[in-house]
């Protein structure tokens, strides 16, 4: 009689510990992306140097975790799907690699290199950057090209604001990176377009 009591005693405890072990398994987090999703286009290659950076965003989704729009005037924040590296670095690595496809030039970085003398560089102010599961990614954003020519350093040359809304093709967070990848994309055509236009002025 005690063997029983103890072995159910016994059975009890092991269960218990089963369900606090359950109870405290957490989903794993997922990581995303921003990719380089710009076609190349028929046009002379422009062999300059292009530096993309720094990039600055709203204060809302600086952060790790995807921040994503649930009514106009709220969001929640999704501990469980993130972005693999900081958004201001990830938009400029996306851009970097659209120009690359978009100017023909391998001389493109989003970072600092040892012995990079950049023709221009792009700066770029994102204003909106909303991520609507299942619909859509409203992407807005400031940027300005600046030449580092003789006498122009640091100077503004050409301006311009993309404005954008990007169709979701999917309802999974891994949609929503593309659409915003669509967007940016979008928005190195026009800046490509004006390091052209500023490169031809210059000749």
């Amino acid at each position: 009689m005690m063997a029983s009591r103890l072995a159910h005693l016994m059975l009890s405890i092991a269960f218990i510990a089963a369900v606090a072990s359950g109870c405290g398994t957490t989903a794993p987090s997922r990581f995303y992306t921003l990719d380089a999703t710009a076609v190349a286009d028929s046009a002379t290659p422009v062999d300059v140097a292009v530096m993309v950076g720094p990039v600055s965003i709203p204060a809302a989704i600086d952060r790790p975790e995807f921040v994503v729009q649930t009514a106009p005037t709220r969001v929640d924040i999704d501990e469980f799907n993130r972005w693999a590296a900081p958004l201001s670095d990830n938009i400029a690595q996306a851009v970097a690699g659209n120009l690359v496809r978009l100017l023909g030039t391998q001389k493109v970085a989003a970072a600092p290199i040892a012995n990079f003398d950049p023709a221009y560089r792009v700066t770029i102010d994102v204003q909106r950057f909303d991520s609507v599961p299942g619909q859509a990614a409203v992407f807005e954003a400031v940027w300005v090209v600046h030449s580092t020519a003789s006498g122009k350093a640091g100077g503004e040359t050409r301006s311009g604001r993309t404005v954008d809304r990007e169709a979701v093709q999917g309802g999974g967070f891994d949609a929503l990176a593309a659409a915003h990848s669509q967007a940016l994309a979008k928005m190195s055509g026009a800046i490509a377009a004006a390091i052209r236009a500023e490169a031809e002025e210059q000749r």
